[in-house]
């Protein structure tokens, strides 16, 4: 069930030492559950899949006030049995956002990470601390399109200045995240026109 996963965690090109560690941590993973990542059934660690979607010019990123951390974030989610993490990433960006033009900067992540996550009440119902196993896939999207919030998850939607992030986001693990996926994507993606035609890194 995870063979285009691990496929994709194989070939990934890490980005710093971090990226190294953890990308030999999640084939760990994969190999100790043998495989058993997709879903939430999984309640030690899951595979989760995140979208960075840029501006044409990429000088905002495109992000939702997320209600359980009370913090400006990413748009992604669980991939909940869906092995193509990329697809995962742009559904999500789309349910979460309300933005139906995403254009991919690339097929495979950009960036790998296994975040923790404490434990939290959602709905009601306790969910213990475990580990998020993340892949990230940049996107461009158009700054003109409506943007509508999931109220179950979201309170708010809105393209943020890149200059403005780190006093935005108010969960401070993630900051160095954000950073490293925007410098990685500044240096491999030019910007690209109004008219969103890429110009490179569209592989």
């Amino acid at each position: 069930m995870t063979d285009w996963i691990k496929k994709e965690v194989l070939g990934f090109e890490p980005f710093g030492d971090q990226e190294e560690k953890d990308r030999l941590r999640l084939l760990f993973l994969l190999d100790l559950f043998h495989g058993d990542v997709l879903t939430r059934e999984n309640e030690i660690t899951h595979m989760t899949s995140s979208a960075m979607v840029f501006s044409p010019a990429m000088d905002k990123v495109l992000m939702a006030y997320h209600n359980i951390y009370r913090s400006w974030a990413w748009l992604g989610g669980h991939a909940d049995g869906q092995e193509n993490l990329l697809q995962v990433a742009e559904k999500e960006a789309r349910e979460e956002s309300g933005v139906h033009h995403l254009i991919p900067m690339n097929v495979h992540p950009v960036a790998l990470d296994i975040l923790p996550v404490i434990g939290h009440y959602k709905k009601g119902q306790y969910i213990g601390a475990h580990l998020h196993l993340n892949l990230t896939y940049a996107f461009w999207a158009p700054e003109g399109q409506g943007l509508t919030v999931r109220p179950e998850e979201n309170s708010a939607v809105g393209w943020i200045p890149i200059e403005e992030l780190e006093q935005k986001v108010t969960e401070q693990d993630m900051i160095p995240i954000y950073r490293k996926i925007i410098r990685r994507c500044q240096r491999d993606f030019d910007p690209i026109g109004g008219d969103l035609e890429v110009t490179k890194g569209n592989a």
